[in-house]
């Protein structure tokens, strides 16, 4: 029987040339672009909304414990009199001591009371105001910076999971990559592959960074602690493990990737982390997603050796949560949250923030942490710290509509 291929019959059976379509890049998790500034920018969504009272705990309020009497009762390192780290990120200590970790409290996008994940999400992604105009909610914030960079040119990207990453939509190009994806081509098949697309410069310029992606990790020398380069074992194989797991598995892949290009011409990162909706038995059920973030942060800094000092990163999230547990020991969607910055490039050894108490008449509607100052401005003023971007461009073509207010000196 003759078999007739075309491009939709590739893309459904590429298996048999030992690829998937989740090689092409059609879904972002992650995206790498190089800049002409020679910092680095790690940007982490935190979806789900992660519960800043108990990562960051503001222990000297005397309402907390009353607040919270069966939540969060685990003692962590203490940050100074009045801070306190949740325990399952003690392991990032010596960074805050070093003075590479630093946090921000009572943030916030602008979006306020619906409490959707999907609406919370689309505009810290967005970077937008509840009133911007329609042509920047479809973009991404991150993808007006890179637009706006002379120069900048994406180069890299792969995707840990199968989410979108709506910061890097828009005009400027993004390619992405997903760790568990094999690239296993013969020299006949590439050949193929590409006499298969040339007519078409979309697919073939897509087939081509999915191979060229192959070859770089096959030539990648991640760096070790010790600041020697080593070869690069393949990422773990991620089918069949538990979910923790390959979990973790998927945070390793991507945090040797992102070190490896970040060493050479990358510059900017973005990716997510999920599993911060923490309804009910919050105790248990935060400490997963912050041990994905301690490890994330922990084999950066291994894998960047010097760069890391050249390196700023924050990590934010839709949206805090409520400042009272509910009947099930967990919280609900809130208001006001917390920020986490890392990085060489910052200065850290501070929580920032003004706080803004939790007596009740202190609380937003009556049950969240009152937001004093906007996510992106934090962003803002890193950029603006990292890169010397205008502030006027940051103002009004990044973030539109923002006021950055004083400067905080994260950077």
């Amino acid at each position: 029987m003759t078999q007739h291929l075309n491009r939709r019959g590739f893309l459904r059976g590429g298996l048999a040339l030992g690829c998937s379509a989740a090689a092409f890049p059609l879904i972002s998790h992650a995206t790498f672009a190089a800049a002409p500034f020679d910092h680095r920018l790690i940007v982490v969504i935190l979806r789900g909304a992660m519960d800043g009272l108990d990562v960051i705990r503001p222990v000297g309020d005397r309402n907390f414990r009353q607040l919270r009497p069966e939540l969060g009762q685990g003692e962590g390192p203490a940050l100074d009199n009045f801070w306190q780290l949740h325990p399952g990120l003690s392991g990032l200590m010596p960074l805050w001591q070093a003075g590479e970790l630093g946090f921000v409290q009572a943030v916030s996008t602008p979006y306020r009371d619906q409490r959707s994940h999907f609406d919370g999400q689309d505009m810290l992604e967005a970077g937008t105001a509840m009133d911007s105009p329609p042509e920047f909610r479809r973009d991404g914030w991150m993808n007006r910076l890179l637009a706006g960079l002379p120069g900048a040119r994406s180069e890299t990207a792969f995707a840990v999971g199968r989410e979108a990453l709506p910061i890097l939509s828009g005009p400027a190009p993004a390619q992405r990559w997903a760790p568990e994806t094999e690239m296993r081509v013969s020299p006949q098949a590439r050949r193929l592959l590409e006499q298969l697309y040339e007519a078409d410069p979309p697919f073939h310029s897509a087939a081509g960074t999915a191979l060229e992606l192959t070859e770089m990790l096959n030539d990648l020398e991640p760096m070790d602690p010790a600041g020697e380069s080593e070869a690069m074992m393949a990422p773990p194989p991620m089918m069949g493990l538990p979910e923790p797991e390959k979990a973790n598995a998927e945070v390793s892949a991507f945090a040797a990737f992102a070190a490896a290009r970040l060493r050479e011409d990358t510059r900017i990162v973005a990716l997510s982390l999920a599993g911060w909706d923490t309804h009910a038995g919050q105790d248990n059920a935060i400490r997963r997603p912050l041990a994905r973030l301690e490890q994330l942060i922990l084999e950066l800094k291994a894998g960047l050796g010097p760069v890391w000092n050249k390196t700023a990163f924050i990590a934010m999230t839709e949206f805090g949560r409520t400042v009272r547990q509910n009947g099930t020991k967990g919280t609900d969607h809130g208001t006001g949250g917390a920020m986490i910055t890392a990085g060489g490039a910052i200065r850290g050894g501070r929580v920032l923030g003004q706080w803004p108490g939790l007596g009740d008449s202190d609380l937003y509607a009556g049950r969240d942490l009152t937001p004093t100052g906007d996510v992106r401005a934090v962003a803002a003023w890193v950029i603006h710290g990292l890169m010397g971007i205008d502030k006027g461009a940051l103002q009004n073509g990044v973030f539109p509509g923002l006021d950055m207010g004083t400067n905080p000196g994260i950077v």
